[in-house]
């Protein structure tokens, strides 16, 4: 971390714990910008451009809209809706104005929907999606019903007694192993990650952060509250593609963005392909699933001399727990895998079955702590127990740390392979697939086996249509032990499944091999 860097992180180490400003919410950093930067662009999306006066101006008219609807303080508005400015202003202003937002996975099926608007007992639901009317008291249609609310109503101050305390949005988790939850986060906690993120990379006034993933997903809205704060622009990108990416990028000359994996070798390939003038793009971070290390060095030779930071954390945490900063230096070195160190801030343990501490390089399930911590899970108080134990959060994460400090992940705690009595970990097989040029995506995981109770098997993606199963195993062969080689590989065409937030569904790959078991593993 550069020095100047180090500088910031010691001087906001002692604010952002439990306690830290209790009065400051997700339109704090707004109020600030538009004392400090009134004049400064602050987000630009598609043909819209707004300076950091008028998007308080349709702020104030935003918390005057949604009075004018009847909700109450704490009450749930919903938004289901494509990136935009529009939903920038909902994302700051639902939350300071008292109510708490409910980011809703576009891609979602209506019966998922419908379980979360049910479930968090939405009143308001803001989309573009096609959805009937009669799912919550009142659906607000994008863009031109919020427009309008926008236009009838008064600029309205937020009030100033939310605190820091008060529950934020209740974020549901893309269900990657199961039926979706509620994430609580306060307004405490996503300041908090605020600041992790600015003590973590360069963010200055003159950021221009490009908004690429979705944000209903942690990854697309993990900058706005740093990026406002210090009175630099948004820059969003509607629905990712890896040509309209790299188009925008050059034409607002981005500065900075977040993606997930599966977004990152997209663009990487697309700008290998056809490359563009993207000379300002100067910081990139990855996060939300394991990456290969040979897409980060793709991403190197797609986009020479760019910071790489690699992120770690989950929904739980608000997102940020860990960063590895400048990660292109370290790619062939010991801590090319690493996830890095717990931001300031935050507290990692790497804890046994038992709860009990492991051992310096020892694998176990990471337990997370700090200011950016969940409140718990909406309306599932068991889940809650089971997840946060005196403070910590259990990730259900494996990972080991060195005794500098940093994080190596080595698999989901689901995700764990016993085969023979051996421990398979899924991700450093699928690290090995990802070496082999042709592979463009690859998952691994567990299938009942009557002999050795779990078998390694793999689905593989390939650049070639003539890659074989054959050449991928004696490929494996020469890297890995032979009980880590996929016992089969599936080569199919299509890409693999995939949650709205650019996770594989790995559990959508298991079931037709578990069909009949009362249990997915052996």
């Amino acid at each position: 971390m550069p020095e100047r860097w180090r500088s910031i992180a010691r001087r906001l180490t002692p604010s952002i714990g439990l306690a830290f400003a209790p009065m400051t919410t997700l339109l704090s950093p707004l109020r600030h910008a538009v004392t400090c930067h009134r004049d400064v662009e602050a987000v630009v999306c598609g043909d819209v451009r707004l300076t950091y006066a008028e998007s308080w101006d349709r702020c104030r008219r935003l918390v005057g809209a949604l009075r004018a609807l009847g909700l109450r303080r704490g009450d749930r508005v919903a938004v289901a809706t494509t990136n935009s400015h529009r939903y920038l202003e909902l994302y700051q202003t639902v939350p300071g104005a008292g109510f708490v937002i409910v980011p809703l996975n576009t891609r979602h099926t209506e019966a998922e929907l419908h379980y979360a608007l049910w479930d968090s007992g939405t009143r308001v639901l803001f989309t573009d999606l096609p959805l009937p009317d009669d799912l919550v008291e009142r659906v607000v249609r994008m863009p031109d019903g919020y427009e309008a609310l926008l236009a009838a109503a008064e600029p309205t101050d937020a009030p100033d007694d939310v605190a820091g305390t008060d529950l934020a949005g209740l974020f549901y988790t893309g269900g990657t192993t199961g039926a979706s939850k509620g994430v609580m986060l306060s307004h405490a906690n996503l300041v908090a990650n605020a600041f992790h993120l600015m003590a973590s990379a360069p963010i200055d006034g003159d950021t221009r952060w490009l908004v690429a993933s979705p944000m209903f997903h942690a990854a697309g809205t993990v900058a706005v509250a740093a990026v406002v704060w210090n009175g630099a622009c948004q820059l969003v990108l509607p629905t990712f593609t890896a040509a309209g990416f790299v188009e925008f990028a050059e034409a607002e000359r981005a500065t900075h963005t977040l993606v997930v994996p599966t977004m990152l070798a997209a663009l990487v390939d697309e700008q290998l392909e056809r490359p563009r003038r993207l000379d300002a793009l100067r910081w990139l971070a990855h996060g939300a699933s394991p990456v290969a290390t040979e897409v980060l060095r793709r991403t190197m030779r797609a986009l020479p001399g760019i910071e790489l930071l690699h992120t770690y954390g989950a929904t739980e945490t608000a997102p940020l727990a860990t960063a590895l900063p400048h990660e292109e230096r370290e790619l062939d070195g010991p801590l090319g895998r690493s996830c890095g160190r717990p931001v300031v801030g935050v507290e990692l343990s790497i804890r046994s079955a038992d709860a009990m501490p492991c051992a310096t390089g020892e694998v176990g399930e990471v337990w997370i702590r700090g200011g950016n911590v969940m409140q718990g899970y909406w309306n599932k108080p068991e889940q809650t127990a089971a997840a946060l134990v005196d403070g910590w959060y259990r990730s259900g994460d494996m990972g080991y740390t060195t005794d500098t400090g940093h994080l190596f992940l080595v698999d989901r705690l689901k995700d764990m392979i016993i085969s023979g009595g051996e421990n398979v970990w899924s991700t450093e097989v699928e690290e090995v697939l990802y070496r082999h040029p042709d592979v463009a995506e690859a998952a691994v995981f567990g299938v009942p086996d009557e002999h050795w109770g779990e078998a390694v098997h793999a689905v593989v993606v390939p650049r070639r249509a003539d890659l074989t199963a054959a050449e991928l195993v004696a490929h494996c062969r020469s890297a890995i032990a032979g009980y880590k080689v996929p016992k089969a590989i599936d080569v199919r065409a299509e890409p693999l499944p995939k949650s709205g937030a650019g996770k594989v569904l790995k559990r959508e790959l298991r079931e037709p091999f578990w069909a009949g078991h009362d249990a997915r593993i052996a």
